[in-house]
């Protein structure tokens, strides 16, 4: 299952969103097309290991990790995800609100993954923790927003929308079994405890401002989901 698409019409352009998006393409295209052993090298100085870390060495790879991948499908998949919902989180925070947001929630992202495994010694990169708190946020914001989810089911391909609480409820519930499952016998690939902590962190910071201005008040008075209601596509400002 793959959400591709929302429909909750933004009212500003998502200059940040489309920034980070254009620096991680870039970054990637530095190196991605290098041998094997220099992307290592590259990996060595730039990702983020948990270990080295918790030593107080190379303390810049807690934010050049959020800007590197492991590959263009691993690429892909999160600036769909970063193009899905950075939209409307940089709508409600603004430009700086949304990259001070997104550069905290990665830096929870990495919390998380050095406290659940300090002494690990392999590089860990990708925009997935800092995004998974852009889903965070947009849980807490827009839980009634329909998300259109791909389904591939064999030769069965079908778009069927979806209440945003259930699509990102189904991800962090996955994140959290697959975390657990794998935790200690490593060797996966994936670090579900950043995907888990961004979440959280996006959560928290949302909910900071989301108490203040009351949006519990919000949620039944959003006017995107009227116009949904009568025609869908209306409203898609992508």
């Amino acid at each position: 299952m793959f959400p591709f698409r929302d429909h909750n019409p933004s009212d500003t352009t998502p200059y940040v969103a489309y920034a980070l998006m254009a620096i991680n393409v870039l970054v990637f295209l530095c190196y991605g097309f290098l041998p094997e052993r220099e992307v290592y090298a590259v990996f060595d100085t730039w990702a983020l290991v948990p270990a080295e870390a918790m030593a107080g060495q190379d303390l810049h790879t807690l934010v050049t990790c959020m800007f590197m991948h492991g590959g263009w499908m691993h690429l892909a998949g999160n600036m769909l995800f970063l193009w899905v919902f950075g939209d409307n989180l940089e709508d409600y925070l603004g430009h700086a609100g949304m990259l001070v947001f997104y550069l905290l929630c990665g830096f929870g992202a990495s919390a998380a993954q050095i406290a659940v495994d300090p002494y690990s010694t392999i590089p860990n990169v990708g925009a997935s923790g800092a995004i998974a708190g852009l889903m965070g946020g947009y849980l807490l914001l827009f839980p009634k927003a329909r998300i259109d989810v791909l389904f591939v089911i064999v030769i069965i391909v079908k778009v069927i929308p979806l209440s945003a609480w259930i699509v990102l409820g189904a991800w962090i519930g996955l994140q959290v079994v697959m975390g657990v499952a794998d935790w200690g016998v490593g060797g996966g690939g994936v670090a579900y405890f950043a995907h888990i902590g961004g979440f959280v962190a996006g959560l928290a910071g949302i909910g900071l401002v989301w108490m203040v201005r009351g949006r519990p008040r919000y949620w039944p008075e959003m006017p995107h989901e009227a116009v949904a209601a009568r025609n869908p596509w209306a409203v898609m400002r992508r």
